[in-house]
């Protein structure tokens, strides 16, 4: 790596006046004053790491820190691989998810241009991926697990995903597990806001996350199981535009059974019915059937009782964006593999991510692709001008003209 392999730090220069909070983060036990890595530091380094795709390891970024632009541009000293290494044991990463929150509020507001107007609260996706560390390689060879009770192999990213917007607003990290606290459902029940539509999948379907849903002031769209025993207190009737969206049936229900009233949500529920195309659970490698995993209904969950059937199945079907928006993170941000197995390292990457995407969207003024990122990335490693770069972003605007 070279001088001239970094370029186009300039755009750095409105975030870093953002991250200059962080600088006394994690200082307190600094009492003999020769700290040299601060966190307003690290993090940039890490966003470094995230906008350009020759800086692919902490080694990398250590090696980027040595050239003298990067220094000059962002205000850092040459950082020691074991700096870069201890810092998750010593920063916090609750003030950089402040800042991700800061940037988001500088977005251009959805009431003038939504999506689905009919629904009055933010249409929020939510799912988990998990991404792996590079020490699973490690214990794979030596089938040995961590027992220091911190670092992990893989962790679980649970986030929140603005549908309308296309941008991530909040990631929560746990251990890949599923049980106990890590658990997609209680996970989502301890982070509920309100005014929020809530887009899920079956595996969040439970009746008393749907009451701690409305208990906040959202509303929520899950697919229910297929084995799912309800009671119809009022069917109604299908519209054209219904039936041209391929639903079947709408009615307002009484889910769960008499002998567990306790557990029953203590509000009206909705079904709606979608016809899709039946599918077989396949083998690991695609060969041989395991029975049935789908017989063409898809069931959808929601208290939106008064929106029309084809938004409900129109938002369900946006939920694949936080699909796509995982793809993105691990496969162009980088964030396929983890940088640190410390929790805090890997939320602080985490959230660095979404800052990342965050000003794509206020650069460019639309939600983050593959094309425009690979665009600021040819900028950044020299590939391409300055006059090449702002000429992608004026045909994106022009595009929406």
């Amino acid at each position: 790596m070279c001088e001239s392999d970094i370029v186009g730090l300039k755009y750095f220069d409105r975030l870093m006046p953002l991250l200059d909070r962080l600088h006394e983060v994690g200082t307190q036990r600094d009492r003999a004053g020769n700290r040299c890595l601060f966190f307003d530091q690290y993090c940039a380094y890490i966003l470094l790491f995230l906008f350009n795709p020759i800086v692919t390891s902490l080694r990398g970024i250590q090696q980027a820190s040595e050239l003298k632009k990067v220094q000059k541009k962002l205000g850092c000293p040459r950082a020691s691989l074991g700096s870069l290494s201890e810092a998750t044991e010593v920063f916090d990463p609750e003030p950089v998810k402040q800042i991700a929150s800061e940037l988001g509020t500088q977005l251009q507001p959805l009431a003038n241009d939504r999506q689905f107007p009919e629904v009055k609260h933010l249409i929020t996706a939510v799912d988990g991926t998990v991404i792996k560390t590079l020490s699973r390689i490690v214990q794979a060879a030596y089938l040995r697990s961590p027992t220091d009770g911190r670092s992990m192999s893989a962790w679980r990213l649970h986030t929140h995903f603005e549908v309308e917007r296309g941008l991530p607003v909040r990631i929560d990290v746990t251990g890949a597990g599923s049980q106990g606290q890590n658990d997609e459902r209680a996970v989502l029940r301890n982070a509920l806001q309100g005014d929020r539509c809530y887009v899920m999948d079956r595996g969040y379907a439970a009746f008393s996350l749907f009451n701690a849903i409305v208990a906040a002031g959202s509303s929520y769209v899950c697919r229910a199981r297929d084995n799912s025993v309800y009671e119809v207190v009022e069917q109604r009737p299908l519209s054209a535009e219904a039936a041209a969206a391929h639903i079947t049936f709408d009615a307002v229900v009484r889910m769960g059974q008499d002998r567990k009233l306790a557990d029953r949500p203590g509000h009206l529920m909705r079904l709606i019915f979608i016809q899709t195309t039946p599918h077989q659970k396949r083998g690991k490698h695609g060969g041989g059937t395991l029975g049935p995993r789908s017989d063409g209904v898809l069931r959808i969950a929601t208290n939106l009782l008064d929106v029309p059937a084809e938004v409900i199945g129109f938002i369900y079907q946006r939920r694949w964006m936080i699909e796509i928006f995982f793809r993105f993170l691990k496969h162009i941000l980088g964030c396929r593999h983890l940088l640190s197995t410390h929790p805090a390292g890997v939320e602080i990457q985490a959230y660095c991510a979404i800052i990342a995407c965050l000003l794509i969207a206020l650069w460019t003024g639309k939600q983050p692709t593959k094309r425009t990122y690979e665009m600021i990335c040819f900028y950044f490693i020299g590939w391409a001008d300055e006059a090449e770069l702002l000429n992608h972003l004026a045909k994106l605007k022009n595009q929406d003209a």
